[in-house]
């Protein structure tokens, strides 16, 4: 769902949805960008390509406070989380304990248009939960002057949502990280739509040195590129990062096998993935539902497709709703050499998603805003939008007990799952199987995705992360 939209929801409830997210960038230290990508189907029918963000909003009622898990599942029939939920789900207090929060890292969010409010309600947010302020928070706009924000235009209201969650869960879970939106300005121009400012804002952060790792939560559906040749140009940031060992990351989107057409309305009826999250030169962030029982958390791959009560508050429609971890095998890109040990998973293709964590709806985050257009207050927010800030702060950690920023790190995620290191946390139930009505009378289509395994899978990637050991891992350590 590329596109966000407004609507009324029963008693005092808005809902504000957008799902298909994906895209950013990342580096290769010291590594070849691996095979060249293959020729694209001469299929294709436009070279307009749309790039909106990717997350799924509901507001709550107002209240004094947010929500706690238990008055989420009496009111909405849906799991939602606080920020220091997912710090114990990802067993954080551990490195915090020993300083290890991110200090001394700059964590890079690049969004268009951003939020006028996001500076007031991260310190809010903090608030709220006890959390000091970022030792800086920095907004630039490299690509050219922010518009003044509109309340009813829906893109921007989207992105709006967007920039706050990137900003608030990142520094939630690396609260001693440096935080820099860049933020671009515009959603569409003609042609290739929005990435070339993307690319450019990308350039600035990296060349001016001002970041190591950078958070990207939208993307393009492959089949919506006119030909692989428009995507080249658009690779630049990529080479870039690489040469500057700046970690980029990426959504896999929340269409789970499918996404969404060029008309951004209807789904396509086959297996698709998305770009740039399906580039050699990207890790792409899935997700999982994270469930909590007597105190324990524990990960499945995230799908809600058949979740009415998900379905309800999220997308205003009854059951099924395309809603799960996007994953799959790229047209476009062969498989590069750090997936050659999972070669039986992706066969000739380039995989993803790499990595996965928390991005149900049926487990959502609880974020705070105060832009104009919507109701100010406690929001629950969902998809991979919510996975990759998270994971950026995990890198950020990792950063932080490496003494440098650790550039592409697709190579260790696929040798550390290879040794069954203990802080790859093995998701092996779930799939991205979708079902949804479409056309007219409307059809009910079911795109047959891929089930979670032992191993790697394209839902969840190599799995998610017990982050007390994987920081240590990722930074090159023992322990």
């Amino acid at each position: 769902m590329r596109k966000a939209w407004t609507a009324g929801l029963p008693a005092c409830i808005v809902a504000l949805v957008a799902a298909t997210v994906a895209a950013v960038v990342a580096a290769v230290p010291d590594t070849p960008a691996g095979p060249a990508p293959q020729a694209a189907p001469a299929h294709r029918q436009s070279p307009r390509v749309s790039v909106t963000p990717g997350v799924m909003r509901v507001a709550v009622p107002q209240q004094a406070g947010p929500p706690s898990t238990a008055e989420c599942e009496r009111a909405y029939h849906i799991a939602c989380y606080q920020p220091g939920q997912l710090r114990t789900a990802y067993d954080l207090a551990p490195l915090y304990a020993k300083g290890i929060t991110g200090k001394g890292e700059t964590i890079v969010i690049v969004d268009s248009f951003g939020s006028p409010t996001i500076r007031q309600d991260l310190a809010a947010f903090d608030k709220q939960f006890g959390y000091p302020a970022p030792p800086s928070f920095t907004i630039l706009a490299p690509a050219g002057k922010i518009p003044a924000f509109n309340p009813g235009a829906h893109d921007m209201a989207g992105w709006a949502s967007e920039t706050t969650l990137d900003v608030e869960y990142a520094h939630a879970l690396a609260p001693g990280a440096n935080i820099l939106l860049a933020e671009t300005p515009v959603a569409e121009t003609e042609g290739t739509t929005g990435f070339p400012q993307i690319v450019a804002t990308e350039k600035y952060v990296i060349d001016h040195h001002l970041g190591d790792v950078i958070s990207q939560s939208f993307s393009a559906t492959e089949q919506t590129f006119a030909s692989l040749a428009q995507l080249k140009p658009l690779r630049a940031a990529y080479q870039d990062a690489a040469a500057h060992h700046v970690t980029v990351l990426a959504a896999s989107g929340d269409s789970g096998a499918t996404d969404y057409g060029l008309d951004q309305h209807t789904y396509y009826t086959h297996r698709v993935t998305s770009w740039p999250d399906s580039d050699p030169l990207v890790t792409a962030v899935g997700g999982t539902r994270l469930t909590l029982s007597g105190g324990t958390y524990t990960s499945v791959a995230w799908n809600d497709t058949d979740d009415s009560a998900a379905a309800r508050y999220f997308a205003l429609s009854s059951a099924p709703v395309p809603f799960a971890s996007g994953g799959g095998t790229s047209e476009f890109f062969t498989r590069p050499p750090y997936q050659n040990s999972v070669k039986s998973v992706t066969g000739a293709m380039r995989g993803v998603p790499d990595v996965s964590m928390s991005a149900s709806c049926d487990g959502a985050v609880e974020v705070y805003s105060t832009f104009p257009g919507q109701r100010p207050g406690w929001s629950l927010i969902c998809g991979t939008s919510e996975s990759t800030p998270e994971f950026a702060a995990i890198v950020a950690l990792a950063d932080q007990v490496a003494g440098h920023p650790l550039g592409q790190i697709n190579p260790a995620l696929y040798a550390l799952s290879a040794r069954r290191a203990a802080g790859i946390v093995d998701v092996t139930s779930g799939d991205n199987t979708v079902s949804f009505y479409q056309g007219s009378p409307p059809t009910l289509h079911t795109v047959t995705g891929y089930p979670a395994k032992p191993g790697y899978d394209l839902v969840t990637g190599v799995g998610t992360v017990d982050a007390a050991s994987f920081v240590y891992e990722l930074a090159g350590f023992s322990g």
